[in-house]
């Protein structure tokens, strides 16, 4: 297997993703993309901790955030694919973090459904962050992900993802947003930084699979 040409650096933010195998659904239901928001929430932390069968939603749960070795930003889950905007905190963070949560999803997943074998698509693919500008509009681009897809009609509806962390700072998350919304005056004008390209998103989606339809 060719070794991956991106290097993680600490204190650098990555666009991560990955999809299922052949396109397939890894997310079939409401328990499923809660018990990814909860593998995410476990395995950014390194060292001893509860065990995870008994450890509790990580919307409620505090570990100690001084031994994580990321930190995950923004988060968009499909029902086929997921996304995540994540730093890097410690050498072989992200490597161990990602690798950690699809392996024990799979597991998870294979026997909810009785099945063997990969579930993810090969390699997770990481792009680097290389601006602040890039920052912001990556965590756009996630959010903006349901919406454009058409599994939702509000934005803020979507419940599997990190926008209402972002526009409520009430509601509970696991998420840190500082690095994102440090460029913005507040959550509203975020949230209108968001809504401005939801309009365009969704028509450039459609040229695009009309585009498709018509090779």
């Amino acid at each position: 297997m060719p070794s991956r040409i991106i290097p993680f650096v600490n204190d650098h933010f990555y666009h991560i993703y990955n999809r299922g195998s052949e396109k397939r659904p890894i997310f079939e239901n409401q328990r499923d993309y809660q018990r990814f928001l909860k593998t995410l929430r476990y395995y950014q932390i390194e060292g001893p901790k509860p065990r995870f069968s008994r450890f509790p939603s990580p919307l409620v749960n505090k570990l100690d955030e001084s031994k994580q070795i990321v930190e995950i930003i923004a988060y968009c889950l499909m029902p086929n694919h997921f996304h995540l905007l994540i730093k890097q905190l410690k050498d072989g963070g992200i490597t161990e973090f990602v690798g950690k949560l699809s392996n024990s999803y799979t597991k998870y997943y294979n026997t909810k459904n009785n099945r063997v074998g990969h579930l993810f698509q090969g390699e997770f693919k990481a792009v680097i962050i290389e601006s602040d500008e890039q920052l912001t509009h990556v965590s756009r681009y996630l959010h903006l992900n349901p919406y454009v897809a058409c599994l939702t009609k509000e934005v803020d509806q979507y419940k599997w993802t990190s926008y209402r962390e972002y526009i409520d700072q009430g509601f509970p998350g696991l998420c840190s947003k500082e690095e994102v919304l440090s460029h913005f005056k507040g959550p509203q004008d975020y949230q209108q930084f968001v809504l401005d390209q939801a309009s365009y998103a969704l028509e450039i989606e459609f040229i695009k699979h009309q585009l498709i339809e018509e090779v």
